[in-house]
């Protein structure tokens, strides 16, 4: 036998020696590539620790987080790139939405995908504010990986009683989305809001008409057949558009409540409302518009705008003066 090359010390100290480096070897070409998850992320503060910390025992497969960043001020994400491994800050040049950050992100990452430097299947969209149970990635990529036609998968989403978040839904009708955005903020215990709210059996595997962005397993080949997320989408219901187009290319939504993570609701947006208000109405407005562009529904859409334009206005100053009395 000869004893050349990288294999020559061990093969001079013995077959066991030998055979324990080239079982060394053999595992290391096995070791899966790492699974790109991308945060979209502003001024995160201690979530941002908080999820990273998570991620570590959420999956055994490597994983590379980019910190896609649309205007941190407090040097946050910068400092865990720099000081952890497998954490990459990207700057989206500013503030410019929650899916033109990840589309930003998947197109920066779609070169590496293609040299096979990173998982070929899947990727992970994760807001910042999420924490994982232990192995609940893990499960998350099973729960997809058993259903062929599975777009994108989401876990089920526990609030800090232990309730779970509807974060599986049905698309929301003209009439049953127009009554949750107009009357939401004034009468939460509507019926719309109610019906817009459903999760159905948030205990049992299923598809779902949308999943919720706060975290979602996305499948490459079904996000770049649809042109990943609607970039018109400043802030909400970017999640609920690309389950809908999912859905009509053929690709399934689907839930997976046995991968369980935790989410601090709306921290970033409730800082902001002056912003997210106005936000939050002009997307449920593009969506309905979207979905009924003919010229005999021009009534419709703009019944739809001035209600829409109408409760935002409120809704608004009502914040403003409950933040002026606290």
């Amino acid at each position: 036998m000869s004893c050349r090359g990288a294999f020559a010390r061990a093969c001079r100290a013995g077959p066991f020696a030998l055979g324990m480096l080239w079982r060394i070897v053999t595992n290391a070409q096995h070791v899966p590539a790492p699974l790109a998850v991308v945060a979209v992320t502003y001024s995160p503060g201690p979530h941002l620790g908080a999820l990273l910390d998570s991620l570590e025992a959420a999956t055994r497969q490597p994983t590379l987080m980019v910190c896609a960043d649309n205007g941190s001020t407090d040097g946050v994400p910068q400092r865990a790139a720099a000081e952890r491994e497998g954490v990459e800050f990207m700057a989206t040049g500013g503030n410019i939405g929650y899916g033109a950050a990840i589309n930003a992100a998947a197109a920066q990452l779609r070169a590496r995908r293609g040299r096979g430097e990173i998982d070929q299947e899947f990727f992970l969209i994760v807001n910042p504010d999420v924490t994982f149970t232990p192995g609940s990635l893990d499960e998350l990529l099973r729960c997809a990986r058993s259903a062929p036609r599975a777009g994108a998968a989401g876990p089920r989403i526990e609030e800090a009683d232990g309730s779970a978040y509807p974060s599986a839904r049905e698309l929301p009708s003209l009439i049953t989305g127009t009554g949750h955005a107009l009357l939401s903020g004034v009468w939460p215990s509507n019926p719309f809001t109610a019906k817009y709210k459903a999760g159905a059996d948030m205990d049992t595997q299923r598809t779902a008409g949308w999943l919720s962005g706060a975290c979602l397993l996305v499948r490459w080949e079904a996000f770049d057949a649809v042109g990943g997320f609607d970039e018109r989408y400043f802030m909400y219901l970017e999640d609920v558009d690309l389950g809908d187009r999912l859905g009509r290319a053929g690709w399934d939504n689907l839930y997976c409540p046995s991968s369980v993570i935790l989410h601090d609701q709306g921290h970033a947006a409730n800082k902001a409302s002056r912003v997210t208000v106005p936000a939050h109405h002009d997307s449920a407005y593009r969506y309905q518009r979207d979905r009924h562009p003919r010229w005999w529904q021009a009534p419709l859409r703009l019944a739809l705008w001035g209600g829409l334009k109408v409760r935002g206005a409120v809704s608004l100053g009502r914040r403003q003066a409950h933040a002026r009395e606290r």
